[in-house]
């Protein structure tokens, strides 16, 4: 985002809120997104949150969601300029600890258990089924533009979970279905002085609860069932539904559901290269996450 185009969507949010010109401090910044903390010359703060395709209708996102009485940041303004979305968001100050496995698991339970929103994407056993395909057409697309060459292992790995996928995807509406997170983290859960608050709604949808959990440890280390099994167990005593520990697509729930996160997270991967980032430059990067995810998914689907 340029320098003038990110100066004119905080002074229309400024304008919408009836606010003066703050000092700014560069939180997190990348290429499709950033984060400012704002102060104002009476001393209040305000985060200045902005982000373009697919993260600009996070907005949207966050008021559903604290309509609906999920714990998030609150929306003090939001507007639109040249494809960005820019948001003025409550400042929640510094959290007071990490969260660990108990409050994902806490705060999971509450999240699965608000209503489901018409308005957001459903992700469903069709929708399951679906993504090893829509990865493959992201391949081909690569390969026409004469990228990932020598990605005919990927292409293997991808048909043989397509091929399995009918069967695998079963119990994908199984409880806990409805709001999924998608990114659900320690660090997109705050602890503050005032409880705590979910961060980072912009990929919210429709699907199975379970892959808010998968993703809970992070994809950095090899997905471990183990851990991700007393993770599920400490949601059932939270308060989640029993259902969670329920065998699906004959599998595990807790294989099941780190397979099918890590399949979510290789076509995500792949639509950023052709679509999102389409940087050449970064393509042996995507490739090797891929072909880890894809190893890890063949092994917990026993594809």
């Amino acid at each position: 985002m340029d320098t003038k185009l990110n100066t004119q969507l905080l002074e229309s949010l400024l304008t919408i809120t009836g606010r003066p010109a703050p000092a700014r401090e560069e939180v997190r910044v990348w290429s499709m997104s950033g984060v400012e903390r704002l102060t104002f010359p009476d001393r209040t703060m305000a985060i200045f949150k902005y982000a373009r395709k697919p993260f600009d209708c996070e907005d949207q996102a966050l008021r559903l969601a604290h309509n609906l009485g999920i714990p998030v940041p609150q929306v003090l303004a939001s507007a639109v300029q040249d494809g960005w979305l820019g948001m003025l968001l409550e400042d929640l100050g510094s959290p007071i600890r990490e969260a660990d496995d108990l409050d994902g698991a806490a705060a999971a339970v509450v999240l699965h258990r608000t209503r489901s929103a018409a308005s957001l994407p459903v992700l469903d056993e069709h929708g399951l089924r679906a993504l090893p395909g829509r990865a493959l057409d992201h391949l081909g697309q690569l390969r026409k533009e004469e990228r990932w060459q020598d990605a005919d292992d990927i292409q293997d790995s991808l048909e043989r979970i397509a091929q399995g996928a009918d069967a695998r995807s079963a119990g994908a509406t199984v409880a806990p279905f409805g709001w999924v997170h998608s990114e659900f983290h320690p660090t997109s859960l705050h602890i503050g002085q005032r409880g705590w608050r979910l961060l980072d709604f912009a990929r919210a949808f429709t699907g199975p609860g379970l892959l808010d959990l998968a993703s809970w440890h992070g994809t950095v280390d090899a997905p471990d069932p183990v851990r991700l099994r007393a993770l599920l167990e400490s949601y059932v005593t939270e308060g989640g539904t029993p259902d969670a520990l329920a065998e699906r697509g004959g599998l595990a729930a807790e294989k099941w559901a780190l397979g099918w996160h890590r399949i979510w997270a290789v076509e995500w991967f792949m639509e950023q290269s052709i679509r999102w980032i389409n940087d050449p430059a970064s393509d042996p990067a995507y490739t090797r996450v891929v072909r880890r995810h894809l190893t890890d998914a063949l092994q917990l689907l026993e594809a």
